[in-house]
Order: C-alpha cells, then structure tokens, then sequence
C-alpha cells in the first residue's frame, strides 16, 4: 500500500501548489532531515529560501522530483545510457551534479555554475510532494547556516514558525546527508 502524505484532498493539492506559485516556502521531511522547499524557477522563491535560512547565493541548491523526467527541464538532454543510469541509482540518497540549462537561475546552480545538483530522494513524502506538485522542488536542508538541521516538526517550527507551510512526516533514518556526485568526473564532493 503507497504511503500518503497529509496532502491528500484535491483541495489540499490545489492549496499547495497555490502556495508554491506564490513564491512560498514548504518544509517536509526528507532521507536525514527537514527539506526546505520551493518551486525552483521562481526567483523569488529562491530569494526567500537564501534569506530564511541565511545561506550565501554563490553556494547553489539541490532540487528533488519523484523521477528523473521531472528533472528534465532544469536539465541539457541526457544520453540514454545515463539516463537508465541515473532510473537504476534512483530512488536513493545519492545527489548528482549535472549539466543545468542556460535559463537555470544562478540562485539555483550557484553563481558561475554551470552544473545543477539534482536527486530523486528515498523518501516517500519527498517523492510524493512532486508527484502532487507536479513540478521538481528545491530541497535544502531546514536550518540556518551552520545551524544543525530540523529532525522533527516541532523543530521546523521553534526554529521557522509561520514562514513555511510543514509538512509532516519522519524522516528517514539516515544521519548524513545525501552524497553529491559529480556525473562527469565521478568525483564525490560530499
């Protein structure tokens, strides 16, 4: 049976994407931790995820979908190998940095950067969050810089209150963070 999230009605749905086209802020749980999420073409969106959590633009954001086509149109087209390469490693907590199109905004990638990290994550809630989305999210870890990352509810909330819309859920039982891989290189930069 397919684990569902409190988003379940078709009012909710509609309220959530809603909220998202309006540049707002969601928090939901992910493999390790709370995410923060926005819609990762709207530059004020990523305007307020850099603010709220207080993280310097040049450093880029990682961005979810439940599946590698819903990727796609932040990514330059894929060879087929590497795209049954990436469904194979997918779902899994593994980020990797791929060759972003130009119209990729530079909060997104990160300013000089012409790569955008990119994951369809292990967890349920965060997959089925695009899935209802219909569009991939941003998915930064939910806390200030250099601020240890939200486990639970009640933490999103001590720490952000009103300024994201949670979405509950547990998190995952990792501890670290996803790895983030460059495609080209295979080199691991986390």
């Amino acid at each position: 049976m397919k684990k569902r999230t409190r988003i379940q009605s078709k009012q909710s749905i509609q309220k959530l994407r809603a909220h998202l086209k309006r540049g707002r802020l969601i928090a939901y749980p992910t493999e390790s931790c709370y995410g923060i999420g926005a819609i990762p073409t709207n530059r004020h969106a990523l305007q307020q995820v850099l603010h709220l959590k207080k993280r310097p633009q040049h450093k880029g954001l990682i961005v979810i979908g439940d599946k590698l086509s819903r990727l796609q149109t932040l990514l330059f087209r894929l060879p087929e190998n590497a795209q049954q390469q990436l469904n194979e490693t997918w779902p899994a907590p593994k980020t990797f940095v791929l060759p972003a199109r130009q119209k990729v905004l530079p909060q997104l990638r990160g300013q000089k950067r012409r790569k955008l990290a990119v994951r369809v994550p292990d967890h349920a809630v965060a997959r089925e969050l695009c899935e209802v989305a219909k569009m991939p999210l941003v998915s930064t870890s939910c806390n200030r810089s250099g601020s240890k990352p939200c486990r639970t509810e009640r933490e999103v909330r001590r720490q952000f209150g009103k300024r994201v819309w949670i979405i509950g859920g547990r998190v995952g039982g990792r501890r670290s963070p996803s790895e983030i891989i460059d495609w080209e290189s295979e080199t691991k930069l986390r």
